[in-house]
């Protein structure tokens, strides 16, 4: 067939499709069109970039103009299922530009978004509803969708819809659909396990594939560079570099390295957007609305962008970090070399993704060039230091560790408020360190006039408060805080029922001892108790109920 005409697609259709400047059906176009207008099974394999979306489209909108009926409330006569809230809304454009001429009514349902509005497109009914598998059963849970009355359902990326942690949702979805629909699978790639569950929702279908299985693309030049992981930045900012690379896709393996990535070329003056799963919908919009009108020259993306995303004239992808899944490599390069344009496609190998490769290579039945730039002195390894999931840093002390003589000893990193504390009091801090160098320890008046001996030596982390005259946070109220010596409790201890009140400032001097135990000797082991506040604010102890008793 050499023209969409040759198909005897309705004459709206034709009119649409001449409005978007198409005129020759594609391979798969060709072969799939016939038997979905005459309501068969279909199950059609073909690499992406190929136009398998307008493959299912265009025959299912001739069905809908040849028999025109009003979709069913809360539900809708078309039901397309697509892993991704981007392909979703690609696929619902396209049905509206294919049928802009029929008065056919479409929706779109993803998460990411508010419920309201989807509920409300739902409430009347729709000819097209395509819907990512969460939000769909959320909906239906909500009993605010309905698809027992749906007549075809589409499966878009099948092999990806039916892996392991889809089959649950979509096993669901299908047991509420009605048994006499026409079913129709669309993937780029179909191993061998899960063509088998394919074959078990798939009733006698025609099978359709234009192209081996996992085959790439053969416009995309590829080649591997291997390369340390530590220098994998600086080589792709070196190859960003080159003014040939106007529209670039970089893909790395998590939604963390693509922030990492982007930040990294955002720092070096190249115009980046980063695109994931955490980013909200309306952040994905722009991002990818700005890449296509090159507004910016670079989009750094997990693998949610790999899957029929369509945007013209992408020069180059680069694998940042190769994919776990081998047939997700073919999926990335695709985004380049389509509509009959070539293009280029960069991996970035390490030492731990030689796996990843051969299997890629198996998968793929080739052997990609490679190049090796390890060991090569141009190139500067990243010192930055590689950061834990969490967000802080593998290397350095850890939590409980000591830093910077101590003062970042329980998990105190020497930031906020006491960092600022320690700027303000500098001068006298830097006395005062001299002091405690020198093996000097002046005593101090504490707030009765008596002598205040600070035992605690130089690792002691003193804070003043602002306009002070310099009297620590320990010396001051309810915060006062004796120092103990060999002989002393530490804070907190409670005192032995034997011992007395604080009776006068000058048993509070010395170290808040009483004088039945001022005479004793000690272990060593007994530590003084936190004095308290007195009635009057003064900085005294507080009696406990034994002390009282006893007086």
């Amino acid at each position: 067939m050499t023209s969409f005409t040759d198909l005897r697609l309705a004459e709206p259709l034709l009119k649409a499709l001449n409005d978007e400047g198409y005129q020759t059906p594609t391979p798969i176009q060709a072969q799939a069109i016939p038997p979905v207008m005459e309501g068969r099974n279909l199950l059609g394999i073909a690499q992406t970039g190929t136009g398998k979306t307008a493959a299912f489209a265009l025959p299912i909108l001739h069905r809908l103009a040849a028999d025109r009926r009003p979709a069913p409330r809360k539900g809708c006569r078309v039901l397309v299922l697509s892993p991704t809230r981007e392909l979703c809304s690609q696929i619902a454009d396209s049905f509206r530009a294919y049928g802009r001429h029929l008065g056919i009514s479409v929706a779109v349902v993803f998460g990411g978004v508010g419920h309201r509005p989807q509920v409300q497109a739902l409430a009347r009914g729709v000819d097209v509803l395509v819907a990512a598998p969460g939000r769909l059963l959320d909906l239906m849970d909500q009993r605010a969708a309905d698809i027992s009355g749906t007549e075809i359902f589409v499966l878009d990326e099948a092999d990806q819809m039916l892996d392991l942690g889809f089959v649950k949702p979509i096993r669901r979805i299908v047991s509420q659909l009605s048994h006499r629909r026409q079913n129709l699978f669309f993937s780029a790639t179909m191993p061998r396990e899960i063509s088998g569950l394919a074959d078990e929702l798939l009733n006698d279908p025609v099978k359709v594939s234009v192209t081996p299985v996992s085959t790439t693309a053969e416009r995309v030049r590829q080649r591997v560079i291997h390369i340390e992981s530590g220098k994998k930045r600086a080589l792709l900012a070196e190859l960003l570099a080159d003014p040939e690379m106007k529209r670039t896709l970089v893909f790395t393996r998590t939604k963390r390295g693509a922030d990492r990535v982007a930040r990294h070329l955002e720092g070096g003056g190249t115009k980046v957007a980063a695109i994931h799963g955490n980013k909200s919908q309306r952040q994905r919009e722009i991002a990818l609305e700005d890449f296509k009108r090159s507004r910016i020259d670079v989009l750094v993306a997990t693998d949610i962008a790999a899957r029929g995303i369509d945007v013209d004239l992408v020069s180059h992808v680069i694998n940042y970090e190769l994919p776990e899944v081998p047939e997700a490599y073919v999926h990335r390069i695709g985004r380049t070399a389509r509509a009959g344009a070539s293009g280029i496609a960069i991996s970035l190998c390490d030492a731990e993704e030689r796996d990843q490769l051969r299997a890629i290579e198996r998968l793929t039945r080739q052997q990609i060039p490679h190049e090796d730039r390890r060991n090569d002195a141009s190139i500067v390894a990243d010192k930055t230091p590689p950061r834990r999931d969490d967000g802080e840093r593998s290397s350095g002390p850890g939590r409980g560790q000591r830093r910077d003589g101590g003062n970042a000893r329980n998990g105190h990193r020497g930031g906020g408020r006491h960092q600022e504390a320690r700027r303000e009091d500098g001068g006298r801090r830097d006395g005062e360190q001299r002091r405690h160098n020198g093996g000097e320890q002046r005593p101090r008046q504490n707030g009765n006039g008596a002598q205040h001996q600070n035992a605690r030596g130089p690792r002691q982390h003193e804070r003043s408060r602002d306009g002070q005259d310099g009297t620590a946070l320990q010396d001051v109220g309810f915060l006062s805080r004796p120092a103990h010596g060999q002989n002393g409790r530490r804070d907190g201890d409670r005192a032995p029922k034997h011992s007395h009140a604080y009776r006068d400032n000058d048993n509070r001097a010395h170290h808040g001892r009483g004088h039945h135990r001022a005479n004793q000797p000690s272990s060593g082991n007994e530590r003084p108790r936190r004095p308290g506040l007195d009635r009057g604010g003064r900085n005294g102890g507080r009696p406990s109920r034994e002390d009282r008793d006893a007086g």
